[in-house]
Parts: C-alpha cells; structure tokens; sequence
C-alpha cells in the first residue's frame, strides 16, 4: 500500500481532503511564519480540516479531534486509501444517492466505507458545512454541485503519505495535550470559535458543545504548555474574551472571509492569532558533558580558540529548539564541530581561508578519510616544485629541509582531485606547521621562544602524519548536510537559521586583533598565496590584513548593529570578552534594537598564549561574556 500510495502521489503536495468550517487555509500565510523552524513534534488536538498539518507535513506528529467520524476518515486514508477509493467511485452526484447516503449510520459500515461516505457527503453537500444534530447525525442538505470531485485519487495518495506518518487520535484535547506534548514541541489549537453574535455559531462540529468555561480551561492549558517549554499558536475570533484569556501573549488580529455562510456579504470577519513562542529553558549551573566526539577535534594553538568554553556555549544555546546553525566566524572550527556533534545542521563561515579548509576537512566532510598510505606518497617529489616556500621564507621559521618539504606537500595537496582529501591534507600541513612554530604564530623569526615542547623535536613529515592521522579521527557523519564557507561574514547569503553563533575578532586599543598578521604563513598555504601581496620590506615577509570592519570601536559597534539586523530571525549568541569594546552595555543596547529578549551569561576565562606561566600580570584573565539574543 504504501510503495503504490507513494506513486500514485508522486508530484502532489498535500493538501486538505474535507472542506471544514473554521479550516485554515486562507489563514496560512499569516500562520506559517510565526511557526517555530525547529521543534521536537508538531501536536494539532482540535484538527478539523488539517490545512496547517498538511502545509507542514511534519516528520513526528500527534493530531487528533473528539469527531469519531473525522478521526475514521483520516486514519483509513492513511492506513488504506486504495479501499477509500475504491468505495468514492461507486458513489453518484445526484440527490437521491445523496440522501440515501446521508440516511445511512456511519458507526455499522465497514471503516473505509465510513470514511468514503463521509468524503463523499462533504464534498456534495450545501457549501461543504459538517453540521451534525443533538445525535450526532449528520443534516446537512444536497448540495446541488454540478461535478463535485469527490474522488481526487492523487490528493487522497498524497494525504495518505503524510497521515502515515502521524499518530492519529479520536478524544478530548486536555488529554491528549497532558500525555504527548514535551518541552520543545509545537502545539497547534484551533478550537471552536467564541461567537462575535448571536448569529454566528454554525452549530455543532460534534454533538458535544465547546462553552465559554471550555475557553478558560483552555487558556490555563496555553499557560501550562508555555511554561512546559512548548512553542503554542492558537486561533479563535476577534472576542473580548480572548483578548482578556491571552493578553501576557501575542495577539494579532487578521482579517479573514467566512466560507460557511449563504449571505456572500456577510461572509468577512476578523480572526485573532496568539503566539506563545517555547520560553529558553533556564541555565544549568553545571553544564552538561558534551559527545564525545568533540574530544576527537584535533587540538591547534590558536587564537581566540573557543574550546574551552564548549560547555557553556552548548549550555546556552541548549535553552533553545533549533536545527541549523551558523558558526559566522568560525576559527579554529571547535565550535561548528561542536555543534555537529550535538546533531545540528552547521554552516561554518570564516574570512580566513585556514579556518574555512579546517571545517570542509571536519564539519562539512562526513566520510571522506585520507589513507596513510595516500598521505606518505604526498611527502614524495613527484612534480616539479615551484620552490615558492624555500625561495621566500628561507632562514625565517623552518630549516631549508622543511621548506622543500613543505612545497613537496603543497604540490601534491594542489594535484588531489577529491576536494575533501585536499581539506584533509591541507588541514594537516596548516596544523604541522603551527606545531612547529613556538607559540604556533608568525609574528617573530627563528625559535626564540622556544619552550622545549616535545612538537618542536619531531620532524615536519612525523607532525604532517600524525596530524593526518588527527583530523581522520575527526571526521564523522551526523546524518545532515553541513556546509563549510569562505568569505566575509557581512556579505553571508544564508536562508533564516535557527541560531547564529557569532564570535568576531575582539576590538581593544591595548591590543590588535590581526589574526592575518599572527598566521599570515599558514594562510598562505591556505590560499597558495593567491590574491594576496607579500610585503617584502618587512621581516616576516607577512602579507596586507584583510579590511574588518572590528578593527576600531565605532566599526565594531556598526559591524554588530548589522549582523543582529541581519540574523533579526535567528537566536543570536555572542562571544565577547570584558576586555573588549563595545562594552557589555553599549552590546545590550546593540542587540536589544533587534532583539526582544536580551540576556548577558558571564564566564571566568584565562587566555593563554606560550610560555606565560611567570608572568606577573592577570591582564591575561578576563571575563568572557555570552550574549543571547532571542
């Protein structure tokens, strides 16, 4: 059934199979915006048409509705849509097969004959009106249409393919909501409507009535579920009772037409929309232990490095329900790595192109390994060197040894076709070399702060290797497609994360935040030194900084301003330290333009950078901040 229903429906979009009074179709594009981008299950326990189910087509979900007879039809066109079909096509549009239909007890057919007459009443009857008695029979009269096509065969497949999907349930909402729904779930309520007049109330979805006292209960219920952490969205009518019932809520009034009415003049109202978004869950005091799988990310001395602080980034951004993420500036790549292993879909960005290599070899690669046995033929001549490396740098930081290996290498990395064993590779040169440098960085010549570290006494091939081995180890598949970008981050085309992490170079005047001057070297690699100058009257041979705009305090401050404007949709979290400028206050009043909700989470932090451990200075020692927008 399911292989034919899957072919039957191929090119369908879902869609609602029953016209419903109070349906939500026309109220969609008002609705779907205000729908949370990830959630734990999508839960609708007064269902009626569906249009929101269908529209989402959501992979865990709960629906239900106290209408038996609905509840059959659903449940049989999800599990048997073929025998549902079958019954439509026996049926005839005229008004004697209509009644004789209608005379029928839906209760004593066969269940998919059940849910065929029902389909076929609603599609033939006055103005689609389900209406039922004090005995829950069924009065609607004929409805006269000329060719009412009460057998769409591949819109009833495509509905099947959804409702397969779903747990469907027949019973009252209270129960359904206090058994299923879990913090970080999405509750959809579309309730019987509060009557704007006496005229208004089209009488009964089912025998049972929904009274003024069923709303209140109902509105005790949105609070629980708030508190509980779940992301509620309810309609209902324009009533002053609503507005009283939801008021620490959001309320938005939409205008809307009435389908279910015989006088066309009459058919205009006005709906309200409450949004009670899933509060953040409160900060654990001990952050939670993270997969193991971070501890796999290949350590690099690098600065600005966020490994330390995974625990309470994770701890923050946890608070939330969401699935993507963009790591805006990425690093060391700990961070985006991080959140790969929590299950996330992850765009790693960075305007450095070592930082970019690092997350297509880790974050953006999920099988792709590099065999030993592919990484000790990298270390063999096999083409003629340019001897860029050698020519350039000679005497600077390696021996003359190391610099004809390290253009050995870059010729090799460049001729791999695979563009992941290329990250892999590269990756591992940037990372030998770093461990080869005291302190890792590229500001100084020679080995004047040499500390003695074991890295320094191995051989450039012996660091290459292991760290191919490393990032080998580093690779992993979370099922989802994370993608690794280069480029600046306030140009950044991306479609609506759910979170952007953001952790910028830190502006203070009492030092820089050139990260190009420190790794200048290691970004070449990167980039083959294409499209940069080396500036040759100067020691290092280092290359002109990119232009960033957090070089100065007023660019700082304007570079914020335009990334939460930007990122406005998205929960924001920003690393930034008390030593930096904006100050906390002035990054408050930033954020708060863009931002709802603005909250500050202090960590105690100690940078670290070489051999500082008799320093007499704490200026090393600083508070870093998490700012979280939302």
């Amino acid at each position: 059934m399911a292989e034919e229903a899957q072919k039957k429906d191929k090119g369908e979009q879902a869609r609602p199979i029953l016209k419903w009074a109070g349906g939500k179709t026309q109220m969609l594009g008002e609705i779907l915006p205000k729908v949370p981008s990830a959630y734990g299950k999508y839960i609708e326990p007064f269902l009626g048409g569906g249009a929101l189910f269908f529209a989402l087509h959501p992979k865990k979900a709960v629906i239900s509705d106290s209408n038996p007879e609905l509840i059959n039809v659903y449940r049989q066109v999800a599990c048997h849509p073929e025998e549902v079909i079958r019954f439509l096509k026996q049926y005839e549009n005229t008004k004697e097969f209509f009644y004789h239909i209608r005379e029928q007890d839906w209760e004593t057919l066969p269940e998919a004959e059940a849910a065929a007459r029902t389909i076929f009443l609603n599609k033939t009857c006055f103005n689609g009106l389900y209406r039922v008695n004090r005995k829950g029979q069924f009065n609607v009269p004929y409805g006269k249409y000329k060719a009412p096509n009460y057998c769409d065969e591949k819109a009833l497949y495509a509905a099947s393919k959804v409702l397969s999907k779903a747990t469907i349930l027949c019973g009252d909402y209270l129960k359904v909501l206090k058994e299923y729904a879990k913090g970080g779930d999405f509750i959809f309520l579309d309730p019987p409507y509060l009557p704007v007049s006496e005229y208004s109330d089209f009488k009964r979805y089912t025998k049972e009535q929904f009274y003024e006292e069923d709303h209140v209960e109902l509105a005790k219920e949105v609070v629980r579920l708030h508190e509980l952490g779940c992301h509620v969205i309810l309609t209902n009518s324009n009533h002053p009772l609503v507005h009283e019932l939801y008021g620490q809520f959001g309320i938005e009034v939409v205008q809307t037409k009435r389908h279910i009415s015989s006088d066309g003049s009459n058919r205009k109202g006005e709906d309200v929309i409450v949004t009670a978004p899933a509060p953040p869950k409160a900060l654990e005091s001990v952050p939670a232990p993270l997969p193991e799988q971070v501890g796999k990310y290949p350590a690099t001395r690098y600065m600005g490095s966020k490994s330390k602080l995974l625990p309470q980034i994770w701890n923050a951004a946890s608070r939330f329900s969401f699935e993507t993420v963009v790591d805006l500036f990425a690093g060391s790549g700990i961070v985006g790595y991080m959140f790969k292993a929590q299950g996330k879909t992850v765009i790693s960005n960075d305007y450095m192109a070592m930082s970019s290599t690092f997350a297509k070899a880790m974050v953006e690669n999920n099988q792709v390994r590099l065999p030993e046995e592919e990484a000790r033929q990298l270390l063999e001549s096999k083409r003629e060197s340019d001897h860029f490396v050698a020519n350039t740098f000679q005497g600077l930081y390696y021996t003359d040894e190391e610099n004809d290996l390290i253009d050995t290498l870059r010729m090799n990395i460049a001729a791999l076709r695979d563009p992941y064993k290329q990250a892999i590779a590269m990756t591992a040169l940037i990372r030998a070399c770093m461990k080869k440098r005291p302190r890792g960085i590229f500001t100084y010549t020679g080995d004047r702060y040499n500390d003695g570290r074991k890295d320094l006494q191995k051989s450039m091939e012996q660091q290459f290797l292991e760290a191919v081995e490393a990032v080998n180890g580093a690779v992993f598949d979370n099922g989802k497609n994370n993608r690794a970008r280069f480029g600046d981050a306030m140009k950044l085309r991306v479609s609506k994360p759910d979170l952007v992490y953001i952790d910028p170079p830190y502006y203070s005047p009492l030092s820089d935040n050139e990260y190009v001057r420190r790794y200048h070297f290691v970004e070449g690699l990167a980039r083959d030194w294409k499209g940069v100058q080396i500036q040759e009257d100067t020691l290092t041979k280092k290359f002109k900084s990119y232009p960033t705009p957090f070089s100065t305090r007023k660019g700082a401050a304007d570079a914020f301003d335009q990334l939460f404007k930007k990122f406005s949709d998205s929960i924001l979290i920003v690393s930034y330290s008390s030593n930096s400028l904006p100050t906390q206050d002035e990054m408050v009043a930033i954020m708060a333009k863009h931002k709802k909700h603005v909250e500050v989470v202090p960590v105690d932090y100690r940078y670290s950078f070489g051999n500082q451990s008799g320093a007499r200075t704490n200026r090393n020692k600083v508070q870093e901040y998490l700012f979280l927008g939302y």
